[in-house]
């Protein structure tokens, strides 16, 4: 109660001695707080601040005082004293925590669903990702054990055909001696029968006329060596192995970086006027007329390009564009504050990590000729903050196109895109911003 009265009072003394006078006043009143009678002139006539707040206090309890003079005050005009009591006002304090309370649980429920829904979601990720490991190594060991039982199949044939020609070899050798062998026996059977004969001197010619024969002494059969034959087979195994190793590897490494995908939609305030928007803001070709739009700042002009509306200033974010059909095309991210009139220098020195095609089959990085294994018809585009480094992927190969590193960001990036020139409708296919097919 003293520190009510305290208040009060300090309230009190900030009045004017003629807003004094009228608070004094309005406590006379029959009925200046519902339930409660005024209070009588001559206790008031002489009362100073201090006095006027016993009185009040004894009449109207201290709730009731508290609620007087806020009602008394605002009659007076003098609401900035209202919001000072308001202000110190237990219940009222105790009113604003709570609200404040309730205000701060109700964000935290909140920030725990949205966290909920992240974890969900990302275990969902998870879970389809899973899936997704254990049918590419499901695929992968079927295309392993039947390169193995295809290598142990010609591993074997090779083999047998060694076997059968060795064999072939020794048996026509047999042949060859038993058919000497029979000359030689039907030779040695007619010199034993001549040796008999008186005319044995006159036949002793014939029996130095024995037929030609091969020297067997120096021929032999020698097997086949079959060593060689598995080495060879071991080695494509291990090439098969490796090959099927680095594309697991490099699907599951493209699998993770998957994870970071972000939410990616066109920005029409910075499409060139020719450029075609598609109303979800996903499709973006050049058409063949210009469009009448205002060329605000934002604007590329005369550029055939156009930003992404969302912006990523730390971590890591990847996004997947179809590119299919399509002869020159550009693709990457690029720093908000970069110029937007005039001829663009697409480089990293100039705040542009890009890579693009031209003529159907050239692919550049800042003017510098890139090798691919295949033309790609998805491309994925991983920037990591932390790392510093800008990597495009061929999605369906998993392949990785180019890697800018050692980046320097020091601003806020935007997806960037450029379907390029019409070319007579020769590349009027849109770009396409794809969600990842978590289903592949």
């Amino acid at each position: 109660m003293v520190k009510l009265k305290e208040e009060l009072w300090r309230t009190l003394q900030n009045l004017k001695e003629e807003e004094f006078k009228h608070f004094k006043w309005f406590l006379e009143e029959e009925n200046p707080l519902e339930g409660f009678p005024g209070i009588p002139v001559s206790r008031l006539e002489m009362a100073d601040r201090k006095d006027t707040v016993d009185l009040m206090v004894q009449n109207y309890q201290g709730d009731g005082a508290r609620e007087l003079t806020k009602k008394i005050l605002e009659k007076i005009g003098r609401n900035d004293l209202v919001l000072v009591l308001v202000r110190k006002d237990p219940k009222n304090h105790e009113k604003k925590k709570l609200a404040e309370t309730k205000a701060e649980m109700k964000q935290m429920i909140q920030e725990r669903q949205k966290r909920i829904d992240e974890i969900s979601r990302s275990a969902e990720i998870s879970s389809k990702s899973a899936d997704r490991h254990i049918a590419d190594s499901r695929q992968v060991f079927e295309v392993l054990q039947k390169s193995v039982e295809r290598s142990l199949a010609n591993l074997i044939e090779e083999i047998e055909t060694k076997r059968e020609t060795s064999r072939k070899q020794a048996d026509g050798f047999i042949v060859e001696l038993e058919k000497e062998i029979s000359e030689l026996t039907k030779r040695s059977a007619k010199v034993e029968q001549l040796s008999r004969t008186e005319d044995f001197l006159q036949s002793i010619q014939s029996l130095h006329a024995i037929p030609f024969t091969t020297n067997w002494m120096e021929i032999s059969v020698t097997p086949p060596t079959y060593g060689g034959s598995v080495g060879r087979a071991v080695t494509l195994l291990e090439e098969i192995f490796k090959k099927e190793k680095e594309k697991l590897f490099a699907k599951a490494k493209l699998e993770r970086v998957q994870e970071s995908e972000k939410d990616v939609t066109l920005d029409p305030e910075t499409a060139n006027a020719y450029l075609v928007l598609s109303d979800d803001m996903k499709r973006v070709y050049c058409g063949d007329v210009k469009q009448s739009l205002p060329d605000n700042p934002e604007r590329y002009n005369p550029s055939i390009s156009v930003l992404g509306k969302q912006s990523f200033s730390s971590g890591r974010f990847y996004y997947e564009v179809l590119v299919k059909g399509k002869s020159s095309w550009e693709l990457g991210v690029a720093k908000g504050s970069i110029a937007r009139k005039g001829k663009i220098d697409v480089r990293p020195q100039n705040g542009y990590w890009t890579i693009c095609l031209r003529d159907g089959n050239k692919y550049k990085a800042s003017a510098v000729n890139l090798t691919v294994k295949r033309q790609p018809e998805r491309v994925g585009v991983f920037v990591d903050h932390e790392k510093g480094s800008v990597c495009f992927y061929d999605v369906d190969s998993a392949d990785v196109i180019h890697n800018f590193t050692d980046c320097a960001f020091t601003e806020e990036l935007y997806p960037f895109f450029s379907p390029g020139l019409h070319y007579d409708g020769k590349n009027s296919a849109p770009l396409i911003i794809s969600p990842v097919n978590y289903s592949d």
